[in-house]
């Protein structure tokens, strides 16, 4: 077996624990390879990860949500198990924390783990002469949104052709449901189960109360046209971690990609006890309940 490696060096026990794993894959015969920026943290040699055609048998990150993020767009359009191992606070989509593991590296030895298939999201944008560039392939969201000091923008929303309507804002998220738990639902959006198919398009401080979220079947084509504006800085983001200026008049167009992020997920926990734990659900005895089970 063959485990690329990703990291977020901001973490100071991110070195022990790549000791750790570099002990048991000696032990049990697996091949490790990590991105560079963490190849000096290593006890031993460690073979470069790059992105590329020749993806691992899987792939670990050590980090929060930020860091598994970066690990999938690494992937590219490479279907690889994706397991997360938590060194944040939140983490919605990572699988465990350090504490466990080699317990865990146990399971992967064995094939004990399930896989979560959640969409990613193909974009690209269409400027007023009508020629095309490619967004970036995102596993949560893609937003379009003023920066810094820039005035209010205005979006006009089309889904598969028929205009919804023309907003002023600060900026517009199209979100899958893994992406339901991250920037949109700060936004206001709702949590969308991982087997629901269909999108999230949220507004950003909308300049009227009657704007609110909408869901969208999974395969309809989302366009963010946006209306010239006062604004001078305008963007998309991919993910929060990549992104581009663009212009008033460009077409910003979101789908859900053939692409999927395959997510391990380990042991029994569901996706309402996640929630319940990461989102502090319910009343005070069961948030007890839960902390003591763990």
């Amino acid at each position: 077996m063959r485990i690329g490696v990703v990291g977020n060096p901001r973490y100071e026990e991110l070195s022990g624990l790549l000791a750790r794993l570099a002990s048991y894959s000696a032990a049990h015969g697996i091949e490790l390879c990590a991105e560079p920026a963490l190849l000096e943290l290593w006890p031993d040699t460690c073979e470069p990860l790059e992105s590329g055609d020749d993806p691992p048998d899987l792939l670990m990150t050590f980090g929060g949500d930020g860091t598994l993020l970066r690990g999938a767009r690494m992937l590219g359009r490479n279907e690889v198990p994706l397991l997360g191992i938590n060194l944040g606070r939140v983490g919605f989509l990572t699988a465990t924390t350090a504490n466990h593991l080699e317990s865990v590296l146990d399971a992967v030895v064995r094939g004990d783990y399930q896989v979560e298939q959640r969409r990613k999201l193909d974009s690209w944008i269409v400027d007023a002469e009508g020629a095309r560039r490619e967004g970036e392939l995102a596993v949560n969201d893609v937003v379009v949104h003023k920066t810094g000091n820039t005035r209010i923008i205005r979006i006009r929303l089309f889904v598969d052709g028929d205009e919804v309507g023309q907003y002023t804002l600060d900026g517009m998220i199209v979100a899958t449901p893994a992406g339901s738990t991250a920037y949109t639902l700060s936004a206001g959006g709702p949590v969308l189960v991982p087997e629901v198919d269909a999108l999230v398009v949220t507004a950003i401080c909308p300049h009227t109360l009657s704007v609110r979220p909408l869901v969208v079947p999974g395969s309809s084509q989302v366009t963010l046209q946006i209306e010239p504006t006062r604004a001078t800085e305008i963007f998309v983001s991919y993910d929060g971690q990549l992104g581009e200026h663009v212009q008033p008049n460009d077409c910003v167009v979101v789908r859900s990609s053939a692409t999927s992020v395959h997510l391990v997920r380990l042991g029994r926990e569901g996706f309402f006890r996640r929630m319940r734990k990461k989102l502090h659900w319910g009343d005070l005895v069961d948030r007890e309940r839960l902390n003591s089970a763990d």
